[in-house]
């Protein structure tokens, strides 16, 4: 297929479909706070993120932006790197040229969680070399709401309860840009069908081993219940409301009672107990990032458990997320784990 004719398509399936005009309206509008390029796309062969490749190279035709499109095959299923090459080759027919990214480390233990971490570290290190500031997702709604469960699931408090957001920082250099979080999975997948011919599903969404899984079997029975993902979303955005006002108040605290010196971070003990769980939550899970440059934040049990310990008079150390714990003086001290 020629570019011209690769265009020309892309062009007509946005403009001459009135749901599909809606979407790619929408994804314009959020693009167009996005200043910085090269840009990156994370592709994984599914209906959102080969809706994701059609909406940015739609895009790049209107406004010339230098896109990369990546996949990273974790090769953790036995034909995986099959499946790489055949999106590829379904990519290449609309003129879009993917990369794929290779990872060599094994997985053996919290798959989705260490396959997800070693995917944005990928990511993140062709950033650099590309000299790239903004990766791309395809996290739509339907994500948001089963997120917001697995949070519920685990514990979360207010933080984690108040959705995804649009922009996010990766790194103090990269950003995380998901355009499509108010796009339902339908109107996804009916682009991916429109554009593409096909998508590949990948066997572990159906793998009932994993809390998402079950979390998205759960739809259906919540809808018969008369409970619709909309209203969901309504409550996640009044939560993320609210997370605003507590935000304000939180960073003023986080730097008053946080301190960096080379390796080391510490948190004024006297200040931090009177603090309330959900603060002092926030203060361990950004003092790890600040540290380790971690994006995602140990699981709130965790995090839970060695505030409570800070309680008891036997405290002396604790390890989490790769950190160490310990008490100096008047401060609750962190530092990286010796591997």
């Amino acid at each position: 297929m020629s570019k011209k004719n690769s265009n020309v398509i892309l062009k007509d399936n946005f403009k001459n479909s009135e749901e599909f005009s809606k979407v790619y309206l929408n994804f314009k509008q959020k693009f167009k706070r996005i200043k910085s390029q090269p840009i990156v796309i994370a592709i994984s062969g599914g209906p959102d993120s080969l809706a994701l490749a059609a909406l940015s190279k739609a895009y790049s035709h209107e406004k010339k932006i230098k896109f990369y499109y990546v996949l990273v095959d974790h090769r953790i299923r036995k034909h995986s790197s099959i499946e790489a090459n055949k999106v590829k080759k379904l990519l290449k027919k609309n003129q879009i040229s993917l990369i794929i990214i290779t990872n060599y480390s094994k997985i053996k233990k919290n798959v989705q969680s260490v396959a997800r971490n070693i995917r944005y570290k990928l990511l993140l290190d062709f950033c650099d070399k590309k000299k790239a500031k903004i990766i791309v997702t395809a996290h739509n709604l339907e994500d948001q709401v089963e997120t917001f469960f697995i949070r519920l699931a685990r514990g979360s408090g207010l933080t984690g309860l108040s959705a995804m957001k649009l922009m996010s920082k990766l790194n103090k250099s990269v950003k995380l840009f998901r355009p499509l979080l108010d796009i339902k999975k339908d109107n996804l997948i009916q682009i991916s069908k429109k554009v593409f011919g096909k998508f590949f599903q990948d066997p572990s969404n159906r793998d009932k081993k994993y809390l998402r899984t079950k979390i998205r079997s759960l739809k259906k029975p919540l809808i018969k219940s008369g409970i619709n993902y909309d209203q969901i979303i309504k409550s996640i955005n009044n939560l993320a409301s609210s997370k605003a006002t507590l935000d304000e108040y939180y960073q003023k605290s986080y730097k008053d009672i946080v301190k960096k010196s080379k390796n080391e971070i510490n948190i004024n003990l006297k200040k931090f107990n009177v603090l309330n769980r959900e603060i002092k939550m926030r203060v361990i899970n950004d003092s790890i990032r600040l540290l380790k440059k971690n994006y995602y934040n140990p699981r709130s049990k965790k995090v839970i458990n060695l505030i409570t310990s800070l309680k008891t008079s036997q405290f002396q150390k604790r390890t989490l997320a790769g950190c160490i714990f310990y008490t100096k003086k008047d401060n609750l001290c962190l530092k990286i784990e010796k591997s």
